[in-house]
């Protein structure tokens, strides 16, 4: 059986736009002790992450706890939203529907294939999210995986093998920051996903 722990990211600043250098706050940064927690006695094999900053921190502290390297997967990078910042895309895009960031993801989730001018649809990064799943799985069976990722991106994979989860399954995670599920699968069959908030 391989073990694959998606970890959703820490609390990071909102008032840096840029995607890849986000970094945590000094909230996330100390509740990354709560994943390494979590994952101490896991008895984990790799440790991958999204290329974006704020998803290597959260797993870093346990990665160097461990003396473990941390690969980053190009592919686990979380949605585009769009050209810029999503407060602007009312006016930008013409798009009276799409006034704030939970009018966007209730769209997006109504429909897969929606996306804004240079953004991504979530069948889209569902796509290339399970590719990449499936790569890992393949490269590592029967191992204990960790792998540092972001809300949107990691609900599109849960829904992928658990349609019912959609976006009042999303809504309820969506300020846990961090908050993990753990895939389990025979080869690539995803045998059942648990949920953990680590706050509770």
């Amino acid at each position: 059986m391989t073990i694959v722990y998606f970890v959703r990211h820490a609390l990071p600043n909102f008032d840096n736009h840029d995607d890849l250098s986000r970094e945590l706050t000094a909230q996330g940064l100390k509740d990354r002790r709560l994943v390494t927690d979590f994952l101490w006695d896991k008895e984990i094999d790799v440790i991958l992450s999204s290329p974006y900053k704020r998803a290597i921190d959260t797993v870093k502290e346990f990665a160097d706890a461990k003396r473990m390297e941390i690969k980053c997967i190009e592919d686990f990078r979380e949605r585009k939203v769009g050209e810029s910042w999503i407060q602007d895309f009312s006016q930008q895009a013409g798009l009276q529907s799409v006034t704030s960031f939970e009018d966007f993801s209730k769209k997006q989730w109504e429909d897969f294939d929606f996306k804004l001018p240079g953004g991504e649809s979530l069948k889209e990064v569902q796509s290339r999210n399970i590719n990449a799943l499936h790569q890992v799985l393949e490269t590592y069976p029967n191992k204990n995986v960790v792998i540092g990722s972001h809300g949107t991106a990691l609900s599109t994979m849960i829904h992928y093998y658990e349609p019912s989860f959609g976006y009042k399954g999303f809504e309820g995670m969506k300020n846990l920051m961090p908050w993990i599920a753990v895939f389990f699968f025979e080869g690539i069959k995803c045998l059942r996903i648990e949920k953990y908030n680590l706050f509770s």
